[in-house]
Parts: structure tokens; C-alpha cells; sequence
């Protein structure tokens, strides 16, 4: 199923190409450049079918039952122009692509001193004959390292002084989730593309986990009353739980629930808030205005100038 998936996105996109971009280049004389709009394009087609699938899910259940309500949303299309400059570049699957680069001369090497490195099908027996079974445990995987990713957000000073821009947030909604320092977003990137080849996602399957995590992801933002349950809170992350990790007073070091995915990691380190019934306001009190009502570039430059003074704090101290 998961080939078919692949196989069918692959046909879309090369469709798309042949019929509309590849004669615009052709027009202007610019053929030299089709692989890279080739490979641009991939990008972007993900991006799109993201932000659609998004909203499909996560804007009925915002009309439906709101936490807040506003009657200025000027904050909100920031956190929307966020989304579009994050999605439709896609940069988990760049950091992909450019690491396998990488990756592919570093295991040639090691091939050549007579050592292949492990995946998880070599790791585990039986593994390449359940697809599913492994497609699951590398998401399992990856949410790991999102846990921890996000942990050390909050406790590493340069780090937060980046992540506090996704924090400041007084009107979260689905949009919010890619509301990140460029910075921030280009660690994010190498950090889950590196976990992925590490652990032998195929390329063609990486996509399809992206867009599972980023549209969960966008749905626990959504500014919707809603939760799961007391036992479906602990199999999956809602919109109330992680809404409690966006609470005034969940901010910084204080952060309780880290989760992206799967509330289990919270559980085994003791990192978990599930008291029920709570949908508390959003944002950082410590958070200065440019990074609250501020635009895309504005909250990206006082958001590099909060960074170096925590690098050159660091190095003082």
C-alpha cells in the first residue's frame, strides 16, 4: 500500500511537470534548469497537498467549538504566512536529500573498510516482510527524537531564545505549528531528516511521514475545545494537551507536556500534565512585543538578536 502511495504521488508530480512546468521553461529558454525545478517541484506539490489536508481537518473543527474567540486575527495570518513559507519548502524533505548525499559517501567508505551499517530491517528479523509494522516503529522513532528535540528547546538558552517566537502565540490556531525562527526550522530539518537515514526510512516512504506528523502536529495547535479522553489523551497528543504546553504559565524550563505524537514519552519521563477539562490561555509573559504582534520579518530578525545575546551570554558565563 505504502508503494502504491508513492508510486501514485510520483505520477501526479511528473504529470504536473511535463504539462505545466516543464513547458514554461522550455518558452523561456530556461531548460537548463529542469532537474532543479524538477526536484523543486516535488517540494512544493508536498506543501500544497500539507496546507490542504490541514485545513480540510483542522479549520471545521475551529468553527465547530472554539476556545477563543477574536475579532482581530491580524496576528493569526502571521502565523498563516509562516505555514506557507514552511510547507511549500518542505525543509524535513531538503534536509532529507541533502543528507542522503552525504550519508551515501559515508556508507561507501564504510563499505570500503568492511563494515555495513545496520537499519532497523537489519536489526530487527522479519522486519522487511511487514511493512506497516516497520513504517510505524519509524515513526515511533522519529517522535522519540522530537520529544527530546523539543526538551532541549526549552532548556537551552540560545535554543529557547529561537523557540520563544513559536511561544509567543496569544492566539493559537492550526496555522501556529510552523510558527518557528528560520533557524529554528533548519535544525528541525537535519534533525529528523538525520534521525530518518539513520535509521533506514526509505526516501519514498519519508514523505508520507512527514505529512502524517505535521498534519497531527497542526491539529494539537488548532484552537478547538477538544480532547480525547482520559485514555485517549495518553495514546495520542490532543488539542487540550498540548494547548496546556502553550499555557502563560507552561513556558520556557516550565514546559510540561513535550510530546508531538504520542503522550507515552511524557508518561516515561515524567513530563506529563493530564489534568482534565483545562484550556488555558496561551502565550509567554516574558515574551517581548515584537515576537507577539510582530510580522514574519520582523519576529525573524529580533528573534536572531535574542539568539547571538544568548550565544554571548553562554560564552561569558
Amino acid at each position: 500500500m505504502l508503494d502504491a502511495i508513492s508510486r501514485g504521488y510520483d505520477a501526479f508530480t511528473s504529470f504536473l511537470f511535463q504539462n505545466g512546468v516543464q513547458p514554461l521553461l522550455y518558452a523561456f529558454g530556461m531548460m537548463e534548469w529542469e532537474e532543479d525545478a524538477f526536484a523543486w517541484m516535488d517540494f512544493f506539490v508536498l506543501g500544497v497537498i500539507q496546507v490542504l489536508v490541514v485545513v480540510a481537518i483542522c479549520r471545521p473543527l475551529e468553527a465547530w467549538r472554539p476556545v477563543e474567540r477574536w475579532d482581530d486575527r491580524r496576528v493569526v495570518w502571521t502565523d498563516v504566512t509562516y505555514t506557507l513559507l514552511a510547507r511549500l519548502g518542505v525543509l524535513p524533505l531538503i534536509a532529507f536529500v541533502l543528507l542522503a548525499g552525504v550519508q551515501a559517501q559515508f556508507d561507501g567508505w564504510l563499505t570500503d573498510m568492511g563494515w555495513v551499517p545496520p537499519t532497523l530491517e537489519t536489526l530487527i528479523p522479519g522486519l522487511d516482510t511487514r511493512p506497516l509494522l516497520a513504517f510505524a516503529l519509524y515513526i515511533l522513532i522519529i517522535d522519540f527524537g522530537e520529544y527530546w528535540r523539543h526538551r532541549l528547546q526549552h532548556t537551552i538558552p540560545w535554543w529557547w531564545a529561537l523557540h520563544s517566537i513559536h511561544h509567543a502565540q496569544e492566539k493559537m490556531t492550526f496555522w501556529t505549528d510552523d510558527r518557528n525562527h528560520l533557524i529554528d526550522d533548519m535544525i528541525a530539518a537535519l534533525w529528523v531528516g538525520g534521525i530518518a537515514l539513520l535509521i533506514g526510512v526509505p526516501p519514498g516512504q519519508f514523505p508520507l511521514i512527514v505529512l502524517i506528523m505535521r498534519v497531527a502536529e497542526s491539529l494539537s495547535h488548532a484552537n478547538v475545545r477538544l480532547s480525547f479522553g482520559a485514555v485517549g489523551e495518553r495514546l495520542l497528543v490532543s488539542p487540550r494537551f498540548h494547548r496546556f504546553h502553550h499555557g502563560i504559565l507552561s513556558a520556557g524550563e516550565e514546559g510540561r507536556n513535550f510530546a508531538v505524537l504520542f503522550p507515552v514519552w511524557d508518561m516515561i519521563f515524567r513530563t506529563g500534565d493530564f489534568r482534565r477539562d483545562i484550556f488555558p490561555r496561551t502565550g509567554d509573559p516574558e515574551a517581548p512585543p515584537s515576537l507577539v504582534q510582530g510580522g514574519w520579518w520582523r519576529q525573524q530578525v529580533d528573534g536572531t538578536r535574542r539568539f547571538l545575546s544568548a550565544i554571548r551570554g553562554a560564552r561569558a558565563g
